[in-house]
């Protein structure tokens, strides 16, 4: 029997990490551990920057609505709809990623953003975090400014849709239905 706030049962200990493929948005490593009762293994974890989600949310008093990107995803060879997010520069706070890719994205501005969560992705093969914020008191302030090769359709999508949608095509990045829990899930201490 282990003591119920002991854990270290169940802590590997890595030992080393070999690079074996780079390309532009992430690493892969073969991680070398060794698990509580001393067996040795290797383990496949992916390297990338850690990523901003914004939800962004226009409530004008009568109508709720998301502002959202549509935009093609080579992974899953379709049409994606989203909240504005991207990777996080070297040096920049999670949060000024999120209000640079909102704006970047949306031509939109925030005039607060709020951390919902920093979370992992998937923790059995990503070393990196996502970081996902909701932003209010919506400014449209500018234009577009993608980068080279995104090309991203800007939509504003009432709230009711997204929550039934999310889920089915073309609200299917898994990442964006966390977002949308986390945008509804009761604030601590209120």
């Amino acid at each position: 029997m282990h003591d119920m706030f002991d854990y270290r049962h169940l802590q590997w200990e890595t030992k080393d990490s070999n690079e074996k493929y780079r390309c532009r948005v992430f690493e892969v490593h073969d991680t070398r551990a060794v698990s509580p009762d001393g067996r040795e293994g290797t383990f496949t974890v992916i390297h990338a920057p850690d990523w901003a989600i914004v939800v962004p949310m226009i409530d004008d008093g009568t109508t709720r609505k998301f502002v959202m990107v549509r935009q093609w995803r080579h992974g899953s060879n379709e049409l994606s709809i989203e909240f504005p997010g991207g990777v996080i520069e070297p040096g920049e706070k999670p949060e000024d990623a999120a209000a640079r890719e909102l704006f970047e994205e949306t031509g939109w501005k925030a005039g607060s953003l709020r951390l919902l969560a920093s979370m992992s992705p998937n923790p059995a093969i990503m070393a990196n975090r996502v970081h996902v914020f909701a932003a209010k008191d919506l400014v449209q302030n500018g234009n577009q400014e993608l980068d080279e090769d995104e090309y991203v359709d800007v939509e504003l999508i009432p709230e009711n849709t997204v929550r039934a949608g999310m889920g089915r095509a073309p609200y299917v990045h898994a990442l964006m239905a966390t977002a949308l829990a986390l945008y509804y899930r009761p604030e601590s201490g209120e």
